[in-house]
């Protein structure tokens, strides 16, 4: 290690830097490319460029038992996952799902996901009143459960699991310690759940079996890949879903912008707020062989933290007004929220057509949305998000006139 590059004491996952973490991450840039913090033995990375090359560089900055900041997450938890891949290996896991999660599947799903969609809105919204997080995760877990050809029953236990994963991702603080056994939970009930007999041949977890037996992956490999992928396909949108929502509550402005032309403005409501609020706020990354991070020498064998929630407000790539939100930011979607490089996450896709439908659907019903108190933060070692965020709606005049018809309708008994 360096002994003139810049060092840190600022305490990363303390609960008040979680709670409002951009201070921090403002000092970190403004310190160096790459920050070593005392506390847990990690190089932050902060800056949006320096983030970037380093993702396009997975030969030097290797996923495998670089992911986690804990050798036990690393080997007992992500060992042989997509995610704590690289190289051949994964490629290989990665190619068993990636006809499922091509642009050209989603096209089959249109139709199921919008309708979905479609039908949660107007229920949720029926009362002019709804829980953002509460609609987000109804949508996200029935759609990927569903794919996965996992039970409704275990959608609680699917939630709780992701979030105690992510936790587990962090350093050994209490956090870490109490996800332990809900993380452990969620696998095994994946292991449980997820076999032959119980999922459908055409479902995500009947696609990777059929793998297996065409000697593409080993059985070994079949339910930490389809963990890695239903945690990370339900968490980031679930959260980034409901963080659009917030700001297009906070922002009327914004939300009449993209009521005018939804079909134009859902998707880049998406992307900013993801852009501006990062679901994943960091990952690791394992140095193979030495490196320079703009002038800031690494050994091999030394581990970075990248800050893709910094990254994000970097006003190096996004300007004075980084920490705005605004639907018409040019090439907002060049955020770096879900990955980049061979790592790139393979929802994207998947979670891009969730938030549209949704997006869509509320336009259609809802005039105006607006904040019905503060949301509740949550915290969690990796994770941004709510556990709650309650939002009063106007329905839209045409919308109103059929409830209103619909009631009457109900009134009067059925016509004959």
């Amino acid at each position: 290690m360096s002994t003139t590059a810049p060092t840190s004491s600022l305490p990363l996952f303390d609960d008040r830097v979680l709670a409002d973490p951009y201070p921090t991450y403002e000092a970190l840039r403004n310190t160096g490319p790459a920050v070593h913090l005392e506390k847990y033995d990690v190089w932050a990375i902060a800056r949006h460029a320096d983030l970037a090359a380093i993702l396009k560089a997975p030969d030097t900055f290797g996923s495998e038992a670089g992911i986690a900041l804990t050798a036990l997450a690393n080997r007992q938890i992500l060992a042989s996952t997509v995610l704590a891949s690289d190289g051949t290996v994964h490629t290989k896991l990665r190619r068993v799902l990636s006809q499922q999660l091509a642009p050209r599947a989603m096209k089959s799903l249109t139709h199921r996901v919008t309708s979905r969609a479609e039908r949660l809105v107007e229920t949720y919204t029926a009362s002019g009143r709804f829980d953002a997080v509460g609609l987000a995760r109804h949508m996200v877990c029935d759609t990927v459960m569903e794919l996965m050809g996992l039970p409704e029953a275990d959608r609680e236990l699917m939630l709780d699991g992701a979030a105690a994963t992510f936790d587990v991702f962090g350093p050994a603080n209490d956090r870490y310690q109490q996800a332990l056994p809900l993380a452990s939970r969620m696998v095994d009930m994946l292991h449980k759940h997820l076999t032959r007999e119980a999922v459908a041949p055409e479902s995500w977890m009947g696609a990777i079996f059929q793998a297996v037996d065409a000697g593409q992956i080993e059985e070994s490999d079949a339910v930490p890949l389809a963990s890695a992928y239903t945690a990370a396909g339900i968490d980031t949108t679930v959260l980034g879903l409901t963080d659009t929502l917030v700001q297009l509550a906070r922002h009327p402005e914004q939300w009449q912008l993209l009521r005018r032309d939804p079909l134009r403005w859902a998707a880049p409501a998406f992307h900013e707020s993801l852009r501006l609020e990062a679901p994943i706020q960091g990952f690791g990354r394992l140095l193979t062989k030495p490196a320079s991070i703009d002038g800031v020498h690494l050994d091999e064998g030394e581990q970075v933290w990248l800050l893709y929630g910094s990254a994000g407000r970097d006003p190096q790539q996004w300007g004075h007004d980084a920490d705005t939100f605004t639907i018409q930011r040019p090439r907002s979607d060049r955020h770096l929220a879900f990955g980049g490089g061979p790592h790139l996450c393979a929802g994207i896709p998947l979670a891009e057509l969730q938030a549209r439908s949704v997006l869509r659907a509320l336009a259609a019903h809802c005039s105006h949305l607006t904040l019905d108190g503060e949301p509740v933060r949550v915290l969690n070692n990796l994770l941004r998000g709510y556990s709650s965020a309650p939002i009063t709606v106007e329905l839209s005049p045409r919308t109103s006139a059929s409830a209103a018809r619909t009631a009457e309708t109900c009134q009067q008994g059925p016509v004959t």
